[in-house]
């Protein structure tokens, strides 16, 4: 065969691949806006995805399982999917192509998917859940995009209004509009938003969401705007206790709270490690924790249950924040006030302490610290730990690809194969914790090893956010992973 036969030959297996990538994005479209069905590849989100995008993630797949995972075998499945009656649900399409390669024991794809999602049929019936934002600063801001982004037939959580401070006119609201609508670090937001100036409000993808201006969460009156029973996210960061969120609650037509981040006297919860440990029938105010603590706690989890952890030291490698300076100048806490964008600078963390809330085994075992960076986005964890059993880097790094593919940390946990990750490519991730494997560390003695687990700051951690807010307000979709 010459070179000209060889490469004709590429093209048309490349242009067979890309439509049927285009079948699978028509597939996924389906039963997204049909059926309240959401379908992923290891973790990795396929609404709104184009043809290369598709492809790419399939590459990942097959390195992240060591087997071909092949686009003609994933629209098989999707296929398959659409056929049946299922509830609303969220299923991992890589997965699912992968055991049906492996096991064999079905002969098509429509039966074996049958089988593998037969319990569905015990998912119960999801009433939505209206969702109030208080406040509307990065992370608000970014549940918001992605609630609006995933809001489907509405099935689930419904964003209808954000409290913030201030009056509320014709600029006020244009300004919050761009700020959602582009992003120095996130890039544009793929919908649409117009600006209601007459009924102060935001059409977002052709949805209403209210803007209501408040001095206190008291003093509104959420019913008047058509919200009941509302799960409120507070992410303003201004009340930290139970005593000043229980204000939230006062406000008529707001039943449940969440706070954005690490709350005294209320459960502080990290999902997917110990988000079933309280009744939400009973519980109304939860706490989503930190950032770092999101990123760490699966992880340490991970290694506790596999090997036992005697002691630890975590430091984290965090961007700058809204609360440094941008120039030199006077702050409350000691070194934050030089400039966040030309400087490292070491401050604390609470993420060591965070972490026993979750875990109370670790109760007295890390201590931890923090340096921020001059990067606006995406912060790294290294941990430093003695283990009670002895590993190998192989072991180690076996260990964390088993709890990444299969098991209650599989959307926590993403396990990075590449060899020349930094910081700009974990922006975007939806895990958050990204496990650098190849920069495992282990001493020769097999105790002391370093780890070293990469996390978007906001954009990951909002994901956890909204993780914890649907299982608050009852409404996660039969999964599986």
């Amino acid at each position: 065969m010459s070179f000209d036969d060889v490469y004709e030959k590429e093209l048309s297996f490349q242009t067979d691949r890309r439509k049927a990538a285009v079948t699978l994005i028509n597939i996924i479209s389906d039963l997204w806006y049909d059926k309240s069905i959401e379908l992923m590849i290891f973790r990795n989100q396929l609404i709104d995805r184009n043809a290369s995008e598709i492809l790419n993630l399939h590459e990942y797949a097959g390195k992240f399982v060591k087997k071909p995972i092949s686009i003609f075998d994933s629209v098989e499945i999707a296929q398959a999917i659409k056929t049946l009656d299922l509830p609303p649900a969220k299923l991992d399409i890589g997965k699912l192509t992968y055991e049906f390669h492996l096991g064999k024991k079905q002969t098509n794809a429509l039966g074996f998917v049958s089988e593998k999602l037969k319990s569905a049929k015990d998912q119960q019936n999801i009433t939505p859940k209206d969702v109030v934002l208080y406040g509307f600063g990065r992370i608000g801001r970014l549940l918001a995009r992605e609630l609006m982004t995933r809001t489907g037939q509405g099935s689930q959580m419904r964003l209808r209004a954000i409290v913030t401070r201030g009056a509320i006119d014709q600029s006020v609201l244009e300004k919050r509009a761009s700020l959602l609508k582009y992003d120095s670090v996130h890039g544009d937001f793929p919908g649409t938003v117009v600006v209601d100036a007459k009924n102060k409000a935001l059409i977002i993808n052709g949805t209403t969401v209210h803007v209501i201006s408040a001095k206190g969460p008291e003093d509104i009156d959420y019913t008047l705007f058509g919200i009941q029973d509302a799960l409120v996210i507070d992410n303003t960061g201004a009340f930290r206790d139970k005593e000043q969120l229980s204000r939230h609650l006062i406000a008529n037509g707001a039943s449940k709270v969440l706070l954005t981040a690490p709350g005294a006297g209320v459960p502080n919860i990290v999902h997917g490690v110990n988000h079933t440990e309280n009744d939400i029938n009973t519980t109304d105010i939860f706490s989503a924790a930190s950032c770092t603590t999101n990123a760490i706690t699966p992880v340490l989890k991970a290694i506790e249950d596999s090997y036992g952890v005697v002691q630890g030291h975590l430091e984290t490698i965090h961007a700058y924040t809204n609360d440094q300076n941008l120039v030199d100048n006077m702050h409350k806490k000691h070194r934050r006030g030089r400039a966040a964008a030309l400087n490292m600078v070491i401050t604390e963390t609470g993420a060591g302490k965070a972490v026993t809330k979750a875990l109370p085994s670790f109760e007295g075992k890390l201590t931890s610290n923090a340096i921020r960076v001059p990067v606006p986005n995406g912060s790294l964890a290294i941990l430093k730990l003695e283990l009670e059993k002895k590993t190998t880097v192989e072991k180690l790094n076996a260990t964390l690809k088993k709890y990444a593919l299969d098991g209650d940390l599989v959307e926590q946990i993403k396990y990075s194969l590449n060899n020349e990750l930094v910081s700009s490519d974990i922006v975007g991730s939806s895990a958050p914790s990204i496990f650098d494997s190849n920069a495992t560390i282990v001493a020769k003695d097999g105790h002391n090893v370093v780890i070293y687990v990469w996390y978007d700051n906001e954009y990951g951690y909002s994901h956890q956010v909204i993780r914890l807010a649907k299982h608050i307000a009852q409404v996660r979709r039969f999964t599986y992973y």
